[in-house]
């Protein structure tokens, strides 16, 4: 039997998706006080666009530029761990210095944690920011890690079955987020 997956239902239009990084930007902004010390580093690749976005939200209301850097994390399978998929950075785009800074690292989803974990070691290795925020569009659990989002644009139930899938402009020609199912296998 061959595995499909189709879409089961449509989580977030464009303009929810808009709203909801207002929202987040505008809460970054008051958990922070201000604008201060703060770098955003989006995890590739949705996180990226999400990352930018917020950005030049909090400049425009804080009337400063922020540093927004990106790190590349693919998930490689191995075969010798019963962990499954295992997150790997491929690539650090830090171009300032992150010592003493509040990094906000986003992306699109949080499942697992184990991204996370990887893009928190590889955020180390460019120096020791004085606290790490996480930033997610949606948070759908299943965590495997004791990791947290202190920023969620939408908190979504989900089955081991169920996929979430981010389709951004800037990559996806398409702005929303649907929920999609595996049927068959």
């Amino acid at each position: 039997m061959n595995m499909t997956i189709q879409q089961k239902a449509q989580l977030m239009s464009e303009s929810e998706i808009e709203r909801t990084i207002v929202r987040l930007a505008h809460e970054i902004i008051e958990k922070n006080n201000g604008s201060d010390h703060l770098a955003l580093v989006g995890i590739r690749r949705r996180g990226v666009p999400l990352a930018q976005r917020l950005a030049q939200i909090i400049e425009r209301k804080e009337k400063k530029k922020l540093p927004v850097g990106t790190l590349d994390i693919t998930l490689y399978r191995d075969d010798l761990s019963t962990l499954g998929p295992k997150p790997v950075v491929h690539k650090t785009e830090i171009d300032f210095p992150i010592e003493g800074m509040t990094v906000i690292l986003v992306d699109d989803v949080l499942y697992t944690g184990r991204t996370i974990r990887a893009a928190m070691e590889a955020l180390f290795k460019e120096g020791r920011p004085r606290r790490v925020q996480l930033c997610v569009l949606i948070d759908r659990g299943h965590r495997e890690l004791p990791i947290e989002a202190g920023f969620v644009g939408r908190l979504v139930q989900t089955s081991d079955r169920e996929i979430i899938e981010v389709k951004l402009q800037e990559m996806d020609e398409a702005e929303k987020v649907l929920l999609m199912e595996k049927t068959g296998e």
